[in-house]
């Protein structure tokens, strides 16, 4: 199964994410896509998360190949597609097919037996990118989220906390 939140930044998608996830079982699985390696204001943002988080939580950091988790647990939270994306727009040299390419094969290849819950960012709602590779970058997370929630069993999208069940 999967379920799909989007949302623009600060709209609540990884809180209602974390609730949905604790609702369906004890010991959900947090599969962080980002890189922390250089960033010390970020690697404490993120640490900062995994407490708030609790034990009950086991955490993975996976910034491409996220269908290669190994876990017995049953439901996996991805956050987020937009770290995700920008880890493989750079190794494909920022061309958006090979790209899109690459996240579709990802998503063909998740665990149907287990529930993901997939937060995204709705990039397109905000200002137009001022450059080229910025347009590029909202284009693939466009294309990969409409990808994404066509092969969602449940989509919500976040607005100022309130989620929305759109599917």
């Amino acid at each position: 199964m999967i379920v799909l939140i989007t949302g623009g930044t600060r709209s609540g998608k990884s809180s209602f994410a974390q609730e949905k996830a604790l609702e369906l079982t004890k010991n959900p699985l947090y599969l962080a896509t980002s890189h922390v390696e250089k960033d010390p204001d970020f690697a404490a943002r993120v640490e900062r998360h995994k407490q708030q988080r609790g034990e009950e939580w086991e955490t993975a950091e996976i910034p491409v190949k996220i269908s290669s988790i190994e876990t017995d647990r049953a439901v996996i939270l991805v956050d987020c597609v937009t770290l995700w994306l920008s880890n493989i727009f750079m190794q494909a040299d920022s061309d958006i097919d090979q790209s899109l390419e690459i996240a579709k094969a990802e998503i063909e290849k998740l665990d149907a037996n287990k529930t993901w819950l997939i937060v995204t960012n709705e990039l397109g709602m905000g200002l137009h990118a001022e450059t080229a590779i910025g347009r590029k970058f909202t284009d693939l997370q466009g294309f990969t989220n409409q990808y994404i929630a066509k092969k969602a069993d449940e989509v919500f999208f976040m607005v100022s906390g309130i989620p929305w069940k759109l599917k």
